[in-house]
């Protein structure tokens, strides 16, 4: 583990000019967001490159970490020495970054591999002296290569997710249960145990974003991405797995209490990009239905999307009381963790739709609700027929 062990070895300042000026290498990472057609915009990359620019005073390497399209380095770096206003010499190297959300100080403490994309040995032994108290691999080649190490490993995950959701959806067609057939296939160590838990779908700002930019830049190329296309349908029709479950029970939700449990991405922050939970609330509310929601952390950022049209509860059985129906979104520790029996208590009539999978099958049964997951058998112990008579 690299600590700072000396005081004063890191500053913080908004003088960008002074610090550009007398810096030896510079870091750019700036986000990179989803354009309306797929592709990456690319602003802030650009302000910086020309800040960086007009502001550097001694030869420097200029770092990119923000994920971008391939060729990007090389444009930048050609930018950059357009702009140049000092009698410099700038170089340009690429070092995609592979944090997770939520967990990003230790993925970078220890990363699994350290990507560097240089063109000159001048470069590569920056990198490496930067990098090497680290003491991870360190993986050297062209820039070009780099920024597509990085679309590559992001892309193949959300075609792994979007794979197993696939699965499980067949799964449920057939009477097979996703859980064993994910355990099955986990002991091959060419496939491993990670990345093939069913759900509604990948959300967050890197495998929506970088999808759609990977593919957006094949077909530019004049290429089709086939399977990183099937992978953005999968996953765009998989967020209303939950919706389409509970129309068997609710052919319309108009007027109908609707408990959420969950709002954010996934657990672990507060971000709400590309959250399975956005399109299915605003489809409900436009049906009508009344909704009161629980996340423990993701409250402050969905009120900025719906100030007044949800009731924002802060505990699960606020949000359960008196609720015809409930969905699960996301997979936090408070949910997973929570007591079961507090759907039959707290709901006024206990269907729950988890896309999750956050309990296990046995944990359910005898609960007295009716329970459906993701790729396995649902749990039915009372009928719509039960509700009318009772």
């Amino acid at each position: 583990m690299v600590k700072n062990k000396k005081e004063g070895k890191l500053l913080f300042t908004t003088d960008y000019k002074k610090t550009y000026a007398q810096s030896d290498v510079i870091f750019i990472g700036v986000g990179t967001p989803e354009n309306a057609d797929g592709s990456a915009n690319l602003n802030y990359v650009y302000t910086v490159a020309q800040q960086i620019a007009e502001s550097v005073e001694r030869d420097c390497l200029v770092v990119i970490k923000s994920t971008v399209p391939i060729g990007t380095n090389d444009k930048i770096e050609a930018f950059m020495k357009e702009h140049l206003i000092n009698n410099v010499q700038i170089e340009v190297a690429s070092n995609p970054e592979f944090l997770a959300q939520g967990t990003a100080v230790r993925d970078t403490l220890h990363a699994s591999r350290i990507v560097i994309g240089v063109e000159s040995e001048n470069a590569k032994q920056i990198l490496t002296s930067i990098y090497e108290p680290f003491k991870q691999p360190i993986v050297a080649m062209n820039r070009r290569s780099a920024e597509m190490v990085k679309y590559a490993s992001n892309d193949f995950l959300a075609l792994k997710i979007s794979f197993v959701n696939d699965i499980a959806n067949l799964c449920e067609k057939v009477g097979a249960n996703i859980e064993d057939v994910t355990n099955g296939m986990s002991y091959d160590e060419r496939i491993g145990n990670r990345f093939l838990n069913p759900g509604i779908g990948y959300g967050g700002s890197c495998f929506p974003k970088d999808t759609k930019a990977l593919h957006w830049l094949a077909e530019e190329e004049g290429y089709i991405l086939r399977t990183v296309k099937a992978a953005i349908d999968v996953n765009e029709k998989q967020k209303y797995a939950l919706i389409k479950k509970a129309r068997n029970d609710f052919p319309t939700f108009n007027e109908k209490k609707v408990a959420v449990l969950g709002l954010t991405f996934k657990p672990g922050t507060d971000d709400l990009r590309e959250a399975p939970s956005i399109p299915n609330i605003r489809l409900l509310l436009n049906e009508g239905a009344r909704i009161q929601a629980f996340d423990p952390v993701g409250i402050e950022n969905y009120k900025k999307l719906f100030p007044d049209q949800i009731a924002y509860k802060h505990s699960i059985e606020e949000a359960l009381e008196d609720a015809d129906l409930c969905f699960i979104f996301t997979e936090w520790p408070e949910i997973k963790e929570m007591d079961l029996d507090l759907f039959k208590k707290q709901m006024k009539t206990p269907h729950i739709y988890d896309g999750r999978n956050c309990f296990s099958l046995c944990e359910i049964e005898n609960k007295g609700i009716n329970y459906h997951s993701i790729g396995r058998p649902s749990v039915v112990e009372f009928s719509v027929l039960d509700e009318v008579q009772a």
